[in-house]
């Protein structure tokens, strides 16, 4: 991702340096990550760097986030602006979003995906402010030059997320989720993708989207799971200039933004029975009705929606709405983990080792025989996220051609014990299940140390010598 030629900047202000140095280890990769203490320095970096968005804590001494974003919105409107907080009721972060114009509230502890992929998008918006600028007077000189620009990001958007570009092998189980998906794709009906994380839900949803005759429209995503409902409600509705304290503008919601084309519900197992009684009645009845407004407004998306969770049994428990699920699973496709589909394993690394390759610039050719046997041995609980993550930290250690065994992380080179197998001591199962708990934990907790520590009966502290024991700490 480019901008102007070069890397996007991003500036980090948090005055806690492991923040921000962990925002610069997931955004490094595609972004030039530049780091503030405090509003002083943040506001030294802007006035000599063009940076394109902002991801600024909301606590920190002296000028708090709301705060310090209010005053760039005056001085330096151009950067998107984003807040990062852990307030579980932020009423104090909400009474000032409109003011000052922030384009996301990310919560903690955030998610490494989903972080690039906030940051993706507010660079995608970034552009367009941009391009509707420069459009004005390119419609004066050439009034189609807009059109044909439009049209051929289209084109390329369809040809990047089309259903060929999902890696796989043809004996895979996943051809068969493909298929079902790519039949749908042509009609307007709703599509309920279900799948453990990191099995690539948000990859399919773009692939049918694509596909559809809605393509050409925008296609918009929410996590569901990752905000408070207030604030759900006015990322999805939209509001209205005195909804609530501190909404000084109008703002138009998610599925008004997506007016012609797709809205994309990641996680929408988390969201609270509250919420669901909303969101029902907005699918039921087409139209939306922003907070705060007494009219409805008509809306025309699709809506795909994706859990890691077992809806089925959510509904059965009371947890989750029985018309609102039959609402969204109309038709209902489901991505198979990467231990039920082990033939894609090998394919899967090479693709993701080509990537990588060019983003991180090393020359790295393949694996080893050795190390592709360890990578197929493995069971892989984060799926392709994992993968991913691990195959990035093997080229990044690598000073040679090849990747091989010794990159791999100690935790993948123990192959998994099978029940019966001879030489096999209780030790070595009692280990081989520990890291199996531990690593189920993580993915569910998101890497939470706390509440995997809590879910699991542990303190942090032994927790962390578990993980790192069994070299799980790292790729944490």
């Amino acid at each position: 991702m480019r901008v102007l030629g070069s890397l996007p900047i991003i500036l980090v202000v948090d005055d806690e340096k492991r923040s921000q140095e962990a925002i610069g280890r997931v955004l490094g990769d595609e972004f030039r990550v530049l780091a503030a203490s405090n509003a002083a320095e943040a506001e030294a970096i802007l006035a000599g760097e063009m940076v394109h968005a902002i991801l600024c804590d909301q606590r920190m001494p002296g000028t708090e986030g709301v705060a310090f974003l209010k005053s760039v919105r005056a001085r330096w409107p151009d950067p998107v602006r984003m807040i990062i907080s852990g307030f579980t009721q932020p009423d104090d972060i909400i009474a000032g979003v409109n003011e000052a114009g922030i384009y996301r509230y990310i919560t903690k502890p955030w998610v490494p995906d989903d972080l690039v992929r906030v940051v993706r998008d507010a660079l995608d918006l970034w552009r367009l402010q941009h391009a509707s600028g420069q459009a004005a007077l390119d419609l004066k000189v050439a009034p189609r030059a807009q059109e044909r620009a439009v049209a051929k990001r289209t084109a390329t958007l369809k040809r990047a997320h089309h259903f060929d570009r999902i890696v796989h092998d043809p004996a895979s189980p996943l051809s068969d989720a493909i298929a079902l998906a790519r039949r749908v794709a042509p009609y307007d009906i709703s599509v309920l993708i279900t799948g453990e994380s990191g099995t690539g839900k948000e990859l399919l949803a773009r692939a049918i989207h694509y596909s559809s005759p809605r393509g050409d429209k925008p296609f918009v995503v929410e996590n569901c799971g990752a905000l408070p409902d207030q604030l759900l409600e006015s990322e999805l509705f939209g509001c209205k200039k005195g909804a609530f304290t501190g909404a000084y503008e109008d703002r138009i919601g998610l599925f008004e933004q997506a007016s012609g084309g797709t809205i994309f519900l990641d996680e929408i197992g988390d969201t609270s029975p509250a919420f669901q009684v909303k969101l029902l009645r907005v699918l039921q009845e087409g139209e939306v009705r922003p907070l705060g407004a007494r009219l409805t407004r008509k809306i025309d998306v699709r809506v795909i929606a994706a859990t890691n969770r077992n809806l089925d049994d959510d509904v059965g428990a009371g947890q989750f709405r029985r018309d609102l699920y039959y609402r969204i699973a109309t038709f209902p496709v489901h991505l198979p983990s990467l231990r039920d589909r082990p033939v894609d394993i090998p394919v899967l690394a090479e693709s993701l080792l080509a990537e990588i390759r060019r983003s991180l610039g090393k020359p790295v050719k393949g694996f080893t025989a050795e190390a592709m046997a360890a990578l197929a041995a493995h069971d892989w609980p984060g799926n392709v996220r994992e993968m991913q993550n691990e195959i990035a930290r093997m080229t990044a250690l690598a000073d040679g051609d090849r990747l091989g065994l010794d990159l791999i992380s100690p935790r993948l080179r123990r192959r998994p014990v099978k029940a019966g197998e001879e030489g096999v001591t209780l030790k070595d199962r009692l280990d081989a299940l520990e890291a199996e708990v531990l690593a189920e934990a993580m993915e569910r907790c998101r890497g939470n140390l706390s509440r995997a520590a809590l879910e699991l009966g542990l303190s942090r502290v032994g927790l962390r010598a578990k993980l790192r024991r069994h070299g799980m700490e790292r790729a944490q």
